[in-house]
């Protein structure tokens, strides 16, 4: 198996062991039943052209509807969580920039993803915490047609903050490096 279709497969298994199996998403099951995820690994480091990536992929779900959402993976260059807040701020901006708010939005998935004014071994941290850097292209009209459909979606991420804190940081490192292969 090739790099590439390594980082794709840990990524998978994230989404099937963690975010689909403990319900983190309860709109990724659909998803992934339907095969309707796109895994697209970056390999660009240098930000212009990550930026310019993310653009291209906008384009290619313009043109793809049967791809309902893009983990838009980074798997180098973004490894610092601060780096990759810079680069999320980086790439909010330019979607604004190509007139692609309203259309996409950008969730954030990062191997040491940290919540302001949390420990960063906290277990909370883990409802955003993914094998790679990454980021989540979600078409919007999607995710309100989800959000509309769906009792007290304002409940979600206190509802997940509460599971991994009675789960507790060990059960999601372990969860984790099962999904890397380790």
């Amino acid at each position: 198996m090739n790099e590439i279709d390594m980082i794709i497969e840990q990524t998978d298994n994230w989404v099937k062991k963690v975010i689909m199996k403990y319900n983190i998403c309860p709109f990724a099951r659909q998803e992934v039943e339907r095969g309707s995820i796109r895994y697209l690994v970056v390999e660009q480091t240098k930000v212009k052209l990550v930026l310019k990536a993310l653009i291209e992929e906008c384009q290619y779900l313009d043109a793809h509807p049967e791809a309902e959402t893009t983990l838009f993976i980074l798997p180098r260059g973004f490894e610092g969580f601060y780096a990759y807040l810079d680069l999320v701020d980086m790439a909010t901006d330019t979607l604004i920039e190509h007139e692609y708010e309203g259309t996409y939005q950008l969730a954030t998935f990062h191997p040491d993803y940290c919540f302001d004014g949390e420990p960063l071994d906290g277990a909370a941290n883990f409802t955003n915490r993914a094998p790679y850097p990454t980021l989540h292209i979600i078409r919007e009209a999607s995710m309100e047609l989800a959000l509309a459909n769906y009792n007290d979606p304002e409940t979600i991420p206190e509802r997940n903050i509460a599971f991994c804190e009675r789960k507790g940081s060990d059960f999601f490192v372990k969860l984790l490096a099962e999904c890397m292969g380790k």
